[in-house]
C-alpha cells in the first residue's frame, strides 16, 4: 500500500522520491526493489525425475538424495518447491487389474463344477453397515453360504470356502468379480494349492451380466429378504438369512429347471445317471460281442 501512496504522490502531487518516501515512512531502497523472479526449473525437474522413478520417498529422501548429487539447494528452498508442486500430499496408485477376456457363460453339468461367489450390503436399523457373501452352486442353482458379517476380508472368504468344501467337496471353478477380498494374494494362493487346483474366473469390470446365475439369487434375496424386514442385529440377519437359504433350496422352483427346487433337481439328477448307468454297461457289453465270430460259424455249417 505505501508504495502505491508514493507513486500517487510522486505523479499526481509532483512530489519528489525523495519527500514521498519521507512522507509515507518508507525507505528509497524498499520503493525502489524490483522483485525477481525465481527460477526453479533446475530443482522442479530433479524433483519430478525422484519422484518418478521413486514414488514412495517423501521430502527428506528427496534432499538427501539431491545433496548427495551435489546439488547446493537448502532445504528450505527444496520444501518450497516439493509443496508448490503438491508431492506432499500424492496419493497412492490405483492397482490395475491384468486384462479380463470374457468367458461365455457355460452351463454346468454336475454338481461343482462351477461355484459362483458374490458380495451383497445393507444396513440395520441403527445405520451400521454389514455384508452378506453369497456361495452358489450353478448346476442346480442351490445356495451354498450366506455369510453376514461387517467385515469379510479375504481370510473369512477362504475360511467359508474351506468349510463347504469339507462338506460338498472341491469346486473346479470359481467365477467371481473383481472386488479387493476375490483379487488378493491370499485367495490366489489358496485355489492354486496342490490339494486343490482351483480356477479362478474372473468376469470383467462393469459386467455384472457375466455372473448372471448369482446376480439373479442376489436380486431374489433383496427382494424377499432385505428389503422386506427391518434388522435390529447382524443374528437377526443371519436366522433369517438362513430360513431364506433353506426355503430357497428346499422349496422355490426354477423355470430354468423344470420348476423344480435346487435340491429336487439335483436328486432328479442323480437318479437318472443311476439308472442310466447299467443301461449303457449293458450296451457295451452288447456291442462287445463277437458277432463276427458267430457268422463265421454259420457259414462253416452250411458248408459241411
Amino acid at each position: 500500500m505505501k508504495r502505491e501512496a508514493v507513486d500517487f504522490l510522486v505523479k499526481e502531487e509532483q512530489l519528489s522520491n525523495r519527500k514521498a518516501c519521507g512522507l509515507m515512512g518508507i525507505s528509497r531502497t524498499t520503493y525502489q526493489y524490483k522483485r525477481k523472479a525465481k527460477d526453479d526449473s533446475a530443482l522442479q525437474e530433479a524433483l519430478t525425475t525422484l519422484t518418478t522413478r521413486h514414488p514412495a520417498i517423501g521430502y527428506w529422501q528427496c534432499c538427501y538424495r539431491l545433496w548427495n548429487k551435489g546439488y547446493e539447494w537448502n532445504h528450505k528452498r527444496i520444501y518450497r518447491v516439493y509443496t508448490d508442486m503438491k508431492l506432499n500430499s500424492r496419493r497412492r496408485a490405483k492397482k490395475r487389474l491384468p486384462q479380463r477376456v470374457k468367458q461365455p457363460l457355460s452351463v454346468p453339468t454336475a454338481a461343482n463344477q462351477v461355484w459362483s461367489i458374490d458380495f451383497m450390503s445393507d444396513s440395520l436399523t441403527d445405520g451400521r453397515r454389514f455384508r452378506l457373501l453369497n456361495i452358489l452352486d450353478d448346476f442346480n442353482r442351490e445356495s451354498l453360504a450366506m455369510e453376514v458379517d461387517t467385515s469379510l476380508p479375504s481370510p473369512r472368504v477362504i475360511r467359508v470356502l474351506e468349510k463347504l468344501i469339507s462338506e460338498r467337496g472341491c469346486p473346479a471353478n470359481i467365477r467371481c468379480d473383481n472386488g479387493p477380498e476375490f483379487i488378493s494374494h491370499k485367495l490366489e494362493e489358496w485355489c492354486s494349492h496342490e490339494s486343490r487346483r482351483i480356477n479362478l474366473q474372473f468376469i470383467q469390470p462393469g459386467r455384472p451380466m457375466q455372473n448372471a446365475y448369482i446376480e439373479r439369487k442376489n436380486g431374489s434375496i433383496r427382494r424377499e429378504l432385505l428389503n422386506a424386514y427391518l434388522f435390529n442385529s447382524l443374528s437377526e440377519v443371519r436366522i433369517l438369512g438362513e430360513e431364506w437359504r433353506v426355503d430357497y433350496n428346499t422349496e422355490t422352483p426354477h423355470k430354468s429347471r423344470g420348476y423344480l427346487s435346487p435340491v429336487n433337481y439335483a436328486e432328479l439328477q442323480k437318479s437318472k445317471a443311476a439308472l442310466s448307468t447299467p443301461a449303457s454297461e449293458k450296451l457295451n457289453q452288447i456291442e462287445a460281442q463277437p458277432v463276427v465270430g458267430k457268422a463265421a460259424q454259420h457259414e462253416k455249417k452250411i458248408y459241411i
